[in-house]
């Protein structure tokens, strides 16, 4: 199958098709803006578990909202919003959990390529087609559950903001919430994509002294020192395995290990490179669906943490307008990811410069 995107003339839903379509606790907003995450490609690769084709991907991206169904209370027309990729419906029992952000209406629990009432709001040419993580950013016009929505301050950049709904808040979260990085610490982040590179500037909000950013794109090694990177390594230069070398330069393991990629590979290397007692590895990037790990169990046994995350710990629909207003407050500068501005009909653009490590975060704009 050719998995390749197809411009938005094709896809597109009218608005009076939406707007006969929104029901109950669901709302319509008009899409301004997206951006291109690597999950997206693993979506095209057909590596993400539950996905279903013709589907319409796209997470990452913020709009407007054009109409609501009669059970929505969180937000009215004109509204400024950001979708989320996880939802918080607010009643289950990791959404109760004030130490979980988990929600049991994620797609890790069921799928969400149809919307709760288990239809789908797109076709094309007469045929349907399935939504991914219920929000599908690609389309001008998308029908999303209350839930999965987060009303933002009305002065913030939609174009700019959207890196907030996935890419950034996941990384910065890990350095942040997940990892809880000290002051003074060592940090090693393994992979200098979207993700990777805010997980550096998490690393240099908390405080660390030392951030060592690993990746084998020598091209990103410039954005990552700007950001907060202390030292930069390319694996391919070195004579020992990484996790050595990292080990060597610090003396006993960082503190802190980040693996941001996605390959069994740098997962066990991420987790060996952080000290033995007291390190703690944060796993970020997303293995291909069915995927396995065999490690050594001695990794562990002598205290080293490894734990994994979901957008960066936050309780998404509480979170993500405090972290809208943190960006207008300037406490962090999200834009200096976006290597690329492109209008929708150039997607495929888009995912050209991110397989072929050009860019760090394409916003595509409708």
């Amino acid at each position: 199958m050719d998995r390749s995107l197809i411009p938005l003339s094709y896809l597109q839903p009218t608005e009076t098709q939406i707007r006969g379509q929104v029901t109950n606790t669901f709302l319509s907003k008009q899409l301004v803006a997206a951006g291109i995450c690597l999950t997206d490609e693993h979506l095209l690769q057909g590596c993400f578990p539950n996905a279903e084709f013709p589907v319409i991907p796209g997470h990452e991206g913020a709009g407007i909202v054009e109409s609501i169904g009669e059970g929505v209370t969180s937000v009215k027309p004109g509204e400024k919003v950001i979708p989320l990729c996880h939802p918080q419906c607010g009643e289950c029992s990791f959404c109760l959990n004030p130490e979980s952000n988990y929600c049991l209406k994620s797609h890790f629990t069921e799928p969400q390529n149809l919307l709760p009432d288990k239809t789908t709001r797109f076709t094309c040419k007469g045929k349907q087609i399935h939504h991914f993580l219920w929000v599908s950013t690609f389309a001008e016009y998308t029908v999303v559950p209350e839930y999965a929505v987060a009303k933002i301050d009305p002065a913030a950049p939609l174009d700019k903001v959207c890196l907030l709904g996935c890419g950034f808040s996941t990384g910065y979260g890990a350095a942040i919430n997940t990892a809880k990085v000290k002051p003074g610490s060592t940090c090693a982040i393994f992979g200098l994509g979207g993700v990777g590179l805010s997980v550096v500037m998490g690393c240099k909000a908390a405080g660390a002294s030392r951030i060592i950013a690993v990746d084998i794109n020598k091209d990103k090694f410039a954005k990552a020192k700007q950001l907060g990177a202390t030292d930069c390594i390319n694996p391919r230069d070195c004579q020992k395995p990484i996790q050595e070398v990292l080990t060597e330069m610090t003396g006993q393991g960082v503190d802190y290990s980040f693996e941001a990629i996605g390959l069994k590979e740098t997962m066990i290397a991420a987790l060996a490179s952080c000290n033995m007692n007291t390190g703690i590895c944060v796993m970020i990037g997303e293995l291909d669906a069915g995927s396995e790990i065999s490690l050594d169990p001695m990794l562990l046994l002598t205290g080293r943490a490894w734990k994994g995350i979901l957008v960066g710990g936050w309780k998404t629909r509480d979170c993500m307008p405090k972290l809208v207003s943190s960006y207008l407050e300037k406490k962090f500068n999200s834009d200096l990811l976006i290597t690329h501005t492109l209008p929708f009909a150039k997607v495929n653009e888009g995912f050209e410069l991110l397989r072929a490590g050009k860019s760090i975060r394409s916003v595509l704009l409708f």
